[in-house]
């Protein structure tokens, strides 16, 4: 499928991604083998190390389902677990019980469902992998199943959380060394920022990831996360577009030339935390000082989605620039397509004690100067 997308026009990419992006008959499904996997898992018992606790509920986390491959991330949420540590600290555990429950699950009579579990890679894996087959899904799908801390319980989804939510996670409360290593905490909300987009940025999603995927199968690992080109992708609509109808060549074209840049890229979101809390604002300017890329998790200011390691980006950087010389970025008479205007960086507000001082300063400077008018 490279020789078909690679190939194709940029006049023809909308009907390149409804003929073959995603896989929606398969989406739909899959979705209900997940809805009936997670209905009987929510309530069963899970034996933890200190006490017995249940799973509240499941959540389809990242889901791959294009036409000939698709995986998924199966979030597995337990009500006894009080805090992020409870997690870092039991998850060697919870990943084996989960094993015996989706065994116990497998051989209930009434779920049709064939798992294929893949040993641990080590005693302290963060997931669970495992191939799951059903008689009304036409492929397998592969799994990454994960315990975690159920944030959302306490969060509504809708609205910003108070920050100070944030300064406990980045102040102590979170062991060091473990930070953004807490993704699983923050699925319902990183899932709804990608939601809430309209139609057409998804469908552009779906072609950057097709792509992402073309590039793995032939460079191989390791790559930058795929997360981080969902993210890019968005990114370059909100500073490049932000309209429900645009030119999907041209937003193609803006996120691959925004990989070929990306040691200049620093990018975060707002939604979820922002400056105006002291703790978090100097958490904030702390991580985007870091070398770059930076991506910040929209949901989680501890993981940056770009990765540690440049190399990835080097590597992939290389097949976007090959990528921008072919047809699927020229018009039928062979004129480019052009790209959106995007900055490769989002700018960041003075830290909270210098603007304090600075308008400290002013308004003393303010009351120097009338305060000598008004008394000459």
């Amino acid at each position: 499928m490279e020789q078909d997308l690679r190939s194709i026009p940029a006049s023809k990419l909308d009907k390149f991604i409804e003929n073959h992006l995603p896989d929606t008959s398969f989406c739909a499904d899959l979705r209900e083998v997940i809805d009936a996997l997670c209905a009987l898992l929510k309530d069963r018992f899970f034996r933890g190390p200190v006490r017995r606790m249940r799973a509240s509920k499941g959540v389809k986390g990242k889901c791959t389902a294009l036409k000939g491959r698709s995986d998924a991330d199966l979030v597995v949420f337990l009500n006894n677990l009080t805090y992020f540590e409870d997690q870092l600290n039991q998850q060697g555990v919870l990943i084996k019980e989960i094993k015996k429950q989706l065994y116990e699950v497998q051989h209930e009579r009434r779920f049709g469902v064939k798992f294929e579990v893949q040993s641990l890679r080590s005693p302290n894996s963060r997931a669970l992998s495992f191939k799951l087959s059903a008689p009304d899904l036409l492929k397998e799908v592969k799994f990454d199943v994960l315990p975690a801390y159920d944030l959302l319980d306490h969060l509504n989804i809708l609205k910003k959380p108070n920050q100070q939510f944030y300064a406990n996670l980045i102040s102590g409360r979170t062991p060091l060394g473990k930070e953004g290593k807490l993704l699983t905490c923050f699925m319902g909300l990183r899932k709804y920022f990608l939601y809430c987009r309209p139609t057409k940025l998804k469908r552009l999603i779906h072609l950057v990831t097709h792509w992402y995927q073309l590039c793995k199968e032939k460079l191989g690992d390791p790559l930058p996360p795929q997360y981080a080109l969902e993210l890019l992708t968005v990114y370059a609509w909100e500073y490049g577009s932000r309209v429900t109808k645009f030119n999907t060549a041209q937003g193609f074209r803006t996120v691959l030339e925004l990989v070929t840049k990306y040691k200049q890229l620093r990018i975060y979101w707002t939604v979820y935390y922002d400056f105006r809390h002291q703790e978090v604002s100097e958490y904030l300017h702390q991580q985007l000082k870091k070398d770059r890329p930076v991506i910040l998790d929209p949901a989680d200011p501890t993981r940056n989605i770009a990765g540690l390691n440049p190399k990835d980006w080097r590597r992939l950087a290389g097949e976007a620039a090959a990528w921008l010389q072919y047809p699927c970025f020229k018009y039928r008479d062979g004129s480019p397509v052009c790209s959106w205007e995007v900055p490769t960086e989002v700018g960041v507000p003075m830290k909270y004690l210098f603007c304090r001082i600075f308008w400290l300063l002013f308004w003393s400077l303010f009351h120097f100067i009338f305060g000598k008018t008004s008394s000459g």
